[in-house]
């Protein structure tokens, strides 16, 4: 495939120069499963309309029957989808070729804190580990190789949220 991420960019680039209000984007995530009453299962469309659903389950380690994918999953795979575009982009953009790439992440949690067993143990992942395997074309020069990770890790949102997050508000309404 022959794409220019810079090319493909200008446009936008021009854009939030003349107007950096622009550059707000807004990302979307609904879920609902089809029976209220099941405590286990869940459905997620990672952005509204786009007609992708994602089965939910809850974790063996709560009491679930792990036959999904678990909401830490799916955190897991936001940053892992996340820091793969942001390595195959900067990999475009310094004109690096990649030959192999490969994004594993994995998260540890102490379940006794959502499960509100012990007022010392923390709710939430306690660590996350991204461990990013690749290769480029032989001949790459080295700072090229050195300046397509910097940049990679900088420009992963996912990661460099969680690194530090925003302010998260939560509102219930009773219909």
């Amino acid at each position: 495939m022959n794409v220019s991420v810079p090319n493909a960019q200008r446009e936008v680039r021009a854009l939030y120069k003349k107007d950096p209000s622009a550059a707000m984007v807004t990302d979307h995530a609904l879920a609902r499963g089809a029976d209220p009453s099941d405590p286990f299962h869940s459905v997620v469309e990672p952005m509204d309309g786009c007609g992708v659903q994602v089965p939910i389950g809850v974790h063996r380690a709560l009491g679930g029957l792990h036959d999904a994918p678990t909401p830490g999953d799916m955190l897991c795979a936001a940053l892992a989808a996340c820091q793969d575009s942001a390595m195959r982009m900067v990999a475009n953009v310094l004109g690096v070729e990649l030959v192999f790439l490969e994004v594993r992440v994995t998260a540890d949690v102490d379940v006794r804190g959502t499960l509100n067993m012990s007022p010392d143990v923390p709710v939430g992942f306690q660590s996350m580990r991204c461990d990013v395997q690749f290769k480029v074309k032989d001949g790459t020069p080295a700072d090229l190789i050195k300046a397509l990770t910097f940049a990679a890790k900088r420009c992963c949102v996912v990661q460099q949220t969680l690194k530090t997050p925003p302010k998260v508000e939560t509102s219930f309404q009773l219909n």
